[in-house]
């Protein structure tokens, strides 16, 4: 899990995040021509930039990678 606070304003709620991903995902078309992803696994993912929300900062902004139990 990753939180994010802002060190200018205090925010730790609202934020912009800007990222890149790849991922393989399973689209379904029906007879109709209506795509439909059924499966999708994210594959990679960089974050590029966050922005507070409540000041516009991007170099105030500190970012926690927090591991989480997913067994509970």
């Amino acid at each position: 899990m990753t939180s994010h606070r802002c060190s200018a304003c205090g925010n730790r709620t609202r934020f912009d995040v800007y990222d890149t991903v790849r991922r393989k995902r399973f689209e379904h078309a029906d007879l109709g021509g209506d795509m439909t992803v059924e499966e999708e696994e994210i594959l990679d993912r960089t974050i590029d930039r966050v922005v507070c929300r409540w000041c516009d900062s991007s170099e105030a902004v500190v970012t926690d990678q927090r591991a989480v139990d997913t067994d509970r």
